[in-house]
């Protein structure tokens, strides 16, 4: 599924070392935050910022007429660097786009000059397995990644239980709910800005509701995660992990352990978001990671 429109935006000097964002499943690229962005661009970074398939103002799919796997996802990524002119790039990914960046570190190294990973799952390590166990009650398995704390456990079973939303206000209010959740509690939630950008998210999505073909596509072929292949990983590599991360708890350390030479920064108070306390930070880590 290869003709699929693919929406991108660059900043910065087109002369400066070039980061591509990855953002995580269902997400629009314009959750990696404007202020954060602007910082890499005036570190002297060329910054490039895209939405998956099925998300923002990219392409939208009929699923059961043109379905697609992850790894048709993961393979966008080449395409926007092919539509920025791109060999290589420096890649920062969050959560599931931590997890494209890796695969993409361990197929295509001569694509990745270092590789930066936010609120991620080692690649290969069961995370989706972990979340279903935790949301259907099931015992984790002996050895498996930490699981996610409960209190997104239970917004996500509740989630799941509920009618699906249908006016503008409800839908975005429920956005707004997830995001509360997703935040943390190690930081103060600020409901206005949290407002603001989903109703930018809203407002700007073709079809808000294909990003759920991501789930989809997540059975719709074979796992795209290869075991055991982090060791071939040789971008010099940046984990970043928030203190109070709800999601993917301690799985940061589970990268850094397998990747050769891996850093893992810890940055207190952070969640699974990018609240605006940290964006000094983490702008601060990948202009020194991405330094040339």
């Amino acid at each position: 599924m290869q003709n699929v429109t693919i929406w991108s935006e660059g900043f910065g000097a087109e002369t400066d070392a070039p980061i591509l964002l990855i953002m995580g499943s269902m997400s629009q690229g314009i959750l990696w935050p404007d202020e954060f962005v602007g910082r890499l661009a005036a570190g002297g970074r060329r910054v490039i910022r895209y939405d998956h398939r099925d998300t923002g103002m990219s392409g939208t799919v009929d699923f059961a007429t043109a379905p697609y796997t992850w790894n048709d996802i993961k393979n966008d990524v080449y395409r926007v660097l092919a539509a920025h002119g791109l060999e290589s790039a420096h890649l920062v990914g969050h959560s599931a786009g931590g997890l494209l960046s890796q695969l993409i570190a361990v197929e295509a190294p001569e694509r990745v000059r270092s590789l930066t990973v936010i609120a991620s799952s080692p690649l290969g390590g069961g995370e989706s397995q972990v979340l279903v166990r935790a949301l259907t009650g099931q015992p984790q398995s002996e050895g498996s990644l930490p699981a996610p704390e409960p209190e997104f456990v239970e917004f996500f079973r509740t989630l799941m239980a509920s009618p699906p939303a249908q006016d503008r206000r409800t839908l975005i209010d429920g956005m707004i709910a997830e995001q509360r959740v997703l935040h943390g509690t190690g930081l103060p939630f600020d409901e206005d800005a949290a407002r603001r950008l989903q109703e930018r998210v809203y407002d700007r999505a073709r079809d808000l509701s294909a990003a759920a073909n991501h789930r989809l596509a997540a059975g719709a072929g074979p796992d795209f995660e290869p075991v055991d292949a982090l060791h071939r990983v040789q971008a010099p590599t940046l984990v970043v992990e928030g203190s109070h991360e709800p999601v993917k708890p301690g799985h940061g350390a589970f990268i850094a352990e397998q990747i050769p030479g891996a850093r893992l920064m810890t940055v207190a108070g952070m969640g699974h978001t990018l609240p605006v306390e940290t964006h000094q930070e983490l702008a601060d880590a990948i202009l020194t990671h991405t330094a040339e």
